[in-house]
């Protein structure tokens, strides 16, 4: 028997698609843009400019969708689901309701404090410790980010004045299985952090062809035997303004 970390090629078709369970939205924004922090999201909803627009369904509840207008452009932004198989279904939903360009940014634990610092870090390429990306693309070690993506990230940053590192992501799928020996491994490989949705995220995007940028920024820290939480207990609130006005011009800029 052949998992679907042993086969080289995708099956397909698939049996049912997103557009048979989630509706097109007419007049549904271009431009879409998640994150994992509620307060974020909250924060932004309360806006004067901001309607909700849309729901997400699943068993553990209501996910609202919201559009907000920027820059005289229409918005779409809602709270992904941490990890990557509900991640992934939230993106799969909303692209088939009308979405074409996807930003999507949160938090990550640093594996190289003198690297990353205070930086912003944009993911050039994400080591697939995880499932879900294995179902969108062939088996392989890493899956790099599209090149484009990267630069558009890139001038965003620099144009907004916020620094920022580029380097490899560990995604994996066991928050409380990154053991020391996995963390040691993972860092002399060269990855910088480690989160629970890029690789396969990078993966969906590609197999439905969607032009889709991700950010990170640091938060707990296991560059030590030591676990530092730092401020991950804030869920980015602190920077909650500049994280989501860069996803806003990152999809402008799309």
């Amino acid at each position: 028997m052949k998992t679907i970390f042993q086969k080289t090629e995708l099956s397909e078709p698939a049996l049912f698609s997103p557009s048979d369970t989630t509706k097109k939205i007419e007049n549904f924004p271009k431009i879409c843009v998640s994150t994992f922090s509620e307060n974020i999201i909250q924060k932004f909803s309360s806006l004067s400019n901001t309607e909700k627009i849309a729901e997400l369904y699943t068993a553990n509840g209501i996910m609202p969708i919201y559009k907000i207008h920027y820059k005289d452009t229409d918005i779409a932004f809602y709270l992904s689901r941490v990890g990557a198989p509900a991640c992934v279904v939230g993106f799969e939903e909303v692209v088939a309701m009308g979405a074409e360009k996807f930003v999507l940014f949160g938090s990550c634990g640093v594996l190289d404090d003198d690297k990353v610092k205070d930086n912003i870090i944009i993911p050039v390429s994400a080591v697939r410790d995880e499932g879900t990306s294995y179902h969108y693309l062939p088996p392989s070690p890493e899956i790099e980010t599209d090149p484009h993506s990267v630069q558009i990230l890139e001038s965003v940053l620099t144009n907004c004045g916020y620094s920022y590192v580029k380097g490899k992501t560990w995604t994996s799928d066991g928050i409380y299985r990154e053991t020391i020996p996995t963390i040691q491994e993972r860092r002399q490989e060269g990855c910088l952090v480690v989160e629970m949705e890029c690789a396969s995220m990078l993966a969906v995007a590609k197999y439905r062809q969607i032009p889709f940028i991700q950010f990170l920024y640091g938060a707990d820290h296991l560059n030590s035997d030591t676990w530092e939480i730092r401020d991950l207990a804030l869920y980015g609130l602190t920077n909650a303004e500049k994280y989501m006005v860069l996803a806003f011009e990152c999809g402008l800029a799309m």
